[in-house]
């Protein structure tokens, strides 16, 4: 079920949205003040991350950032797309019951929410999303495209948008901590391949649009964090981006490292959050 929240601290309204695979569950987050004399604003779509098999609704990048972009005047739909697998337990499924699954079903998670939306929003509509949603987002972007169903813009957070990790000594050396490890290209990949779940799924341009046609993507506000070895696909989507003609913005707040969205105490946050919602307001 979907829940609305018209301002910080009310109770929630609920509301299902249905998508090809069934109710796909969602949470409104509406500005506490309306002015009718302002022009209208886009609605943000919002897709959390977590490596395509983690996360949700109540994780700080999503209820957080959804919050904030709200308290700026922005409403925002979060998406509770479905889950891959856990990698090497295919079995497992989420708390309450709901079945996980591959490429294409999160992405066709996402574009049902957007296209819910999308025809009842009078500023268009921006799609977004942090890490894993990065991607999923791009890639419900990129299907939308070819629907002739474009969103309005596209706000893409310390993404990965290829099936395989470009490498980047450069970036690695700067990261000194545990991330050295699990984000290692070797792991990056195995959750991109537990994402896909078959070779032909890896070459899927709405799987992974990184390495793909990209004529016609929306424009694009590329977030990346500094310290972090998804930087690497980040860079260089937002390069094949620029070299298919694409409007990009880029922000890299300094010395941050990979998920700061999910940690609101963070500097970067309120940052990137007005870095966000002033691109937004100005499509």
């Amino acid at each position: 079920m979907a829940v609305s929240f018209s301002g910080v601290g009310e109770l929630p309204v609920r509301d299902p949205v249905t998508g090809p695979h069934g109710l796909v569950p969602i949470r409104w987050y509406y500005p506490a003040v309306a002015s009718p004399e302002v022009a209208p604003v886009p609605t943000i779509v919002w897709v959390h991350g977590g490596g395509f098999f983690a996360g949700g609704l109540n994780q700080p990048e999503a209820h957080n950032v959804a919050l904030a972009l709200a308290q700026r005047g922005l409403p925002v739909l979060t998406v509770d797309y479905r889950l891959a697998p856990l990698p090497g337990l295919p079995w497992t499924r989420r708390a309450g019951g709901r079945p996980r699954g591959r490429v294409p079903l999160p992405v066709e998670d996402v574009l049902a929410a957007f296209q819910s939306v999308s025809s009842q929003s009078p500023g268009g509509v921006v799609l977004g999303g942090a890490s894993a949603g990065a991607c999923l987002a791009s890639a419900a972007a990129l299907k939308a495209v070819d629907m002739n169903l474009a969103p309005r813009g596209v706000i893409i957070a310390y993404g990965f948008f290829h099936s395989s990790h470009p490498r980047s000594r450069k970036i690695q050396r700067r990261i000194h901590d545990h991330r050295r490890l699990t984000h290692s290209r070797w792991l990056l990949n195995t959750v991109n391949r537990n994402y896909a779940g078959s070779r032909v799924a890896l070459t899927d341009r709405y799987a992974f649009p990184g390495g793909h046609d990209l004529r016609g993507f929306p424009p694009t506000l590329m977030i990346n964090a500094d310290r972090d070895a998804m930087r690497a696909s980040g860079d260089r989507f937002a390069t094949e981006l620029l070299r298919a003609g694409i409007d990009v913005k880029q922000h890299t707040p300094p010395r941050n490292r990979h998920g700061f969205l999910n940690r609101p105490h963070l500097d970067a946050f309120p940052t990137a959050i007005d870095v966000m919602a002033s691109w937004s307001l100005t499509r």
